[in-house]
């Protein structure tokens, strides 16, 4: 038991900690777009579900350390450059969320009413539907958890090299993650502006990882900077169209 005295390791354990909470925040934004799809009594659950399925495959991962590490070493080379298992997955992950990304805003910007799904009156086909809409919702979650998730491992085995360690700060970050999702979809939900640029965000996000399969490497702290000043100038917006309703209703 000393080494939970060791101040080294709990430095480890919180700066590894702060990075996968980090790291782990465009896939709050993720879970939270696909999630405001579904109906409110089931939004809970797909998060849960979204970030458990994101501490178990990183959990997994960590456990499996020779494997992820091997997944560096070129499988096959094209056109002079090599490819390898990481490559593909984020090359797959990055053009899934592309592709995710600019649907949602298609829908969101210029067919809100028209992509939404036909009525269902009856009960039994309305409920087969909406846990339908729910599985389907948390596969989606489930396949970029693992893109994020990949990364994210790699990063931490380059900073700590005690297994110990990276699972209590995979499991401690789940746990702040967990907490956060919900005001975070909410806000989300409350704000269709907001909604609009977190996907636009993500849109930057799988950018990056498909750049980063290409050996193109776009450093995540330039995204998450201009995602800070672009909220900074939404909030802006914000509080000023509430001052201006808040006028009008004090004149009326």
């Amino acid at each position: 038991m000393d080494f939970l005295f060791d101040p080294n390791l709990w430095i480890a354990f919180a700066m590894l900690t702060a990075l996968e909470i980090v790291l782990g925040i465009d896939n709050i934004i993720f879970i939270s777009i696909l999630v405001g799809r579904l109906p409110p009594e089931q939004r809970d659950l797909a998060r849960r579900l979204g970030l458990g399925f994101a501490m178990v495959s990183r959990l997994m991962l960590l456990f499996s350390l020779s494997w992820v590490m091997g997944l560096t070493e070129d499988l096959f080379t094209v056109l002079g450059k090599g490819i390898s298992g990481r490559d593909l997955v984020l090359l797959g992950g990055g053009l899934f969320l592309l592709y995710k990304a600019s649907h949602e805003i298609f829908v969101e910007v210029e067919a809100r009413e028209d992509d939404g799904p036909p009525p269902v009156t009856d009960a039994a086909a309305l409920k087969t539907a909406s846990q339908r809409a729910l599985w389907a919702t948390i596969g989606q979650i489930g396949v970029i958890d693992i893109v994020f998730s990949l990364d994210s491992v790699i990063t931490a085995v380059g900073m700590v090299d005690q297994i110990g360690v990276m699972v209590a700060a995979v499991v401690a970050s789940v746990g702040v993650m967990l907490f956060a999702a919900k005001p975070i979809g909410d806000f989300v939900d409350a704000h269709p502006s907001v909604k609009v640029l977190a996907l636009a965000f993500l849109v930057m996000v799988g950018m990056a990882l498909t750049g980063e399969a290409l050996d193109m490497h776009i450093p995540k702290g330039y995204l998450y900077a201009a995602m800070a000043f672009s909220l900074g100038v939404e909030a802006l917006n914000i509080r000023a169209r509430a001052k201006r309703l808040k006028q009008r209703h004090s004149v009326a």
